[in-house]
């Protein structure tokens, strides 16, 4: 056993700390040695007090609660929208989601006609198979190395043709 006090034991139990529960004090915080001035200010001119105008009549402002180019539908549509009615649903799903998916199926079948006119290619030129460019086979490098590009195009391309969909949705919703 230690000689430390807290880790006597006492029948097989450990002696709580005497100092747990208790409260340390706060160290002192040290002093600032240069007091603050406070400097008074000069007294405020006289001026005569202001009269309440409760019987004054107040000044007219217009109130504008709506902008004037927007009609009444294309509120009601923004609306119908951000509180995802079934209309809004509906405009959404007969509009943007059918545009946006003749997109990709447009360049799906894009990207499906190019590879798959590549066997055919290759079957109806077979001399054209056996070329190489730089000890490379010609065949290689189409099948190997420009798909990817090809395809990293047709990505940027949809995403594209998607914001421009979603930007003429926004038009037609506000105008």
């Amino acid at each position: 056993m230690t000689d430390d006090f807290y880790e006597r034991r006492a029948n097989g139990v450990r002696e709580p700390d005497p100092t747990l529960g208790r409260r340390r004090r706060p160290l002192p915080q040290p002093q600032p040695q240069d007091r603050a001035v406070v400097e008074s200010l000069p007294p405020a001119p006289e001026e005569e007090p202001a009269k309440p105008e409760h019987h004054a009549r107040p000044k007219r402002e217009r109130v504008i609660l709506n902008d004037p180019r927007r009609g009444a539908g294309t509120l009601r549509a923004r609306v119908e929208l951000e509180e995802q009615t079934s209309w809004g649903k509906l405009l959404v799903k007969d509009h943007l989601v059918k545009v946006q998916l003749r997109t990709a199926m447009l360049l799906s079948l894009l990207v499906v006609g190019v590879f798959g006119s590549l066997p055919v290619l290759f079957y109806l030129l077979p001399g054209f198979s056996r070329l190489s460019v730089v000890g490379i086979p010609v065949a290689w490098l189409i099948l190997g190395v420009l798909p990817f590009p090809f395809l990293f195009g047709v990505g940027i391309w949809y995403n594209r043709l998607a914001e421009r969909n979603e930007r003429a949705f926004v038009d037609m919703i506000e105008n």
